[in-house]
């Protein structure tokens, strides 16, 4: 048997500046947008090379908005990443990686990992609302 997880809810207070964020700022596909009345709105997005979409909406969750953390976008190359998403105007914060790696306890050292080992790099971003997303390198080649 096989499970895909395709679908992660996101609670926000206004779909439409969400829809703008994640669409225009993020590159996500938008896939739906579907709202046959006042009171029921499903937004389905999808980040460009990802099996897994998010969803926005009205009357979809009854969580709050911006509760969402420790979501995670893996790339291939964090820092173009970062400036990719830096010049569509998303506050990313500064590169971090786990110190020292070998026998990491929960530490960090600014900048990409020196050997830029999978899964060491991180970067993170909220969405409008708060919720907050994580950059993670993994599959670095270097040109």
């Amino acid at each position: 048997m096989e499970y895909q997880f395709e679908v992660v809810i996101l609670p926000v207070s206004d779909v439409d500046r969400s829809l703008t964020f994640y669409k225009e700022q993020l590159g996500f596909h938008l896939d739906v947008d579907y709202g046959p009345r006042p009171d029921f709105r499903v937004v389905q997005l999808t980040p460009p090379g990802s099996a897994c979409s998010v969803q926005i909406g009205v009357g979809i969750t009854d969580a709050q908005p911006g509760s969402v953390k420790g979501l995670y976008l893996v790339v291939a190359d964090l820092q173009a990443a970062c400036a990719e998403l830096a010049g569509r105007g998303v506050d990313v914060g500064e590169i971090r990686h786990k110190a020292p790696v070998e026998t990491w306890q929960g530490g960090f050292e600014p900048g990409v990992d020196p050997e830029r080992r999978d899964y060491a790099s991180f970067a993170e971003f909220t969405d409008p609302d708060g919720n907050v997303w994580m950059l993670q390198e993994r599959g670095f080649r270097s040109a």
